[in-house]
């Protein structure tokens, strides 16, 4: 799809014209330019419908554009999320700084890669809490992350540490993968759970995500995570135009070893060279300003490498 480079002076056509007409000041126009004008703003816009892929998988299982509704339900998720451009555009930014840790920890734990593409729709690659509670890139509610070990407290809420609720996520996955026989309907699952999914297959007596009925939601998700592989794999066919210095970066990081308290993370993080604000950027999963480990549990908390911060 050609991007349409003609975007300022659209935005400055529609800013004049509502001044124009609408604001507050009205001016009276000859007609023939209100006409010009409306004539060049109209060629100048355009809104494209997209190519919808002839072919494509997801973790080796292929999708079945063959279907009619299969290639509907593809379009409409590639038409929304390419067409909200500013989405689409920090998502590309953010994940040439995170992706390629959850790549290399999906491969680690034997899990496909394009399920980094699961956490880009459940949380836009940022640590934010759902209204139902769901926390994280891999948005865990904490039932789901203490019965897969994580640490959910007020003081530590591992949920926030991508490393380690990347290696959940990924044991999620694989036990719902060996449940099903399907990535595919593992990846639903992490959205309706494992039960609810089985429940719908024995209902409707299918064994295919393709084939069964849903909920909204539900029904949306998987074609959610395919339209920003589409997408995140091809975006300049989309229309989007940036250079390497436009991408966000990784900090480089040291781990520094705590199995004690730590009274006040201020002071801790001026003893490093940092401010506190840069300590919790690194290390969301502390919740505090403190730590209680009365049992001596062992944490690593990350510090960036001098050279990227002012010292405080």
């Amino acid at each position: 799809m050609k991007s349409n480079l003609n975007w300022p002076l659209n935005c400055f056509l529609f800013f004049f014209v509502w001044q124009m007409g609408f604001g507050q000041q009205k001016v009276d126009m000859p007609q023939q330019l209100w006409a010009s004008l409306a004539e060049v703003s109209a060629q100048n816009y355009n809104v494209q419908a997209l190519p919808i892929p002839v072919e494509m998988s997801f973790a080796g299982e292929s999708v079945p554009l063959n279907h009619p509704d299969v290639k509907e339900r593809l379009d409409r998720e590639l038409l929304v999320n390419t067409y909200w451009q500013s989405n689409a555009l920090l998502i590309i930014k953010r994940a040439h700084k995170y992706v390629p840790l959850i790549d290399s920890i999906l491969i680690a734990e034997g899990v496909p890669v394009d399920f980094k593409y699961l956490a880009i729709i459940e949380s836009g690659l940022q640590n934010v809490t759902s209204p139902a509670g769901a926390a994280g890139f891999w948005q865990f509610m904490k039932t789901t992350a203490k019965e897969y070990g994580l640490e959910v407290n007020a003081n530590v809420d591992e949920r926030f540490n991508l490393i380690k609720a990347t290696q959940v996520a990924a044991a999620y996955l694989k036990d719902a993968k060996e449940l099903f026989g399907s990535w595919t309907l593992a990846a639903a699952s992490y959205n309706a759970g494992r039960t609810g999914i089985k429940s719908q297959m024995n209902k409707q007596e299918v064994n295919s995500y393709y084939d069964l009925l849903l909920n909204e939601e539900t029904s949306r998700y998987v074609f959610r995570i395919l339209a920003f592989k589409e997408l995140l794999e091809n975006t300049e066919s989309y229309g989007f135009r940036y250079d390497q210095e436009h991408l966000y970066e990784a900090i480089p990081t040291k781990k520094v070893k705590v199995d004690t308290a730590v009274s006040n993370f201020v002071r801790f993080a001026q003893d490093y060279g940092i401010n506190y604000k840069i300590l919790k950027i690194h290390n969301p999963w502390l919740r505090q300003s403190h730590l209680n480990n009365a049992s001596r549990k062992v944490y690593y908390i990350e510090i960036p490498k001098l050279g990227y911060y002012d010292r405080p």
